[in-house]
């Protein structure tokens, strides 16, 4: 299955339960960057307050280079979920075998 098709959030209710809960890292991770580019900002202002916004300018930059990260795990795990919402039979609890009935 190809990654980052558009409609492939919407296949089943997981899905949708997976994607939201991806959004809502990415968003946390997007946001918290903001926050901490700003304060530095504010900080390099001030002289001494110079070297921890340094700090948290770097911090902001990790959470920017997360983002994608949050990205490509979704779809990996978007695509490993199938067209039914079921995750491989890989994974733990979903063996066949597991099965009872």
């Amino acid at each position: 299955m190809k990654l980052f098709q558009s409609r492939r959030f919407d296949a089943s209710s997981r899905h949708r339960q997976v994607y939201s809960a991806y959004e809502i890292a990415y968003t946390t991770v997007d946001w918290l960057a903001a926050v901490l580019f700003v304060i530095g900002s504010i900080m390099f202002l001030y002289d001494d307050l110079m070297h921890t916004g340094t700090w948290l300018f770097i911090i902001g930059s990790v959470c920017f280079a997360l983002r994608p990260s949050i990205r490509l795990a979704r779809e990996l795990h978007l695509a490993r979920l199938g067209e039914t919402g079921t995750e491989t039979a890989t994974d733990p609890g979903n063996s066949p075998d597991d099965r009872r009935g």
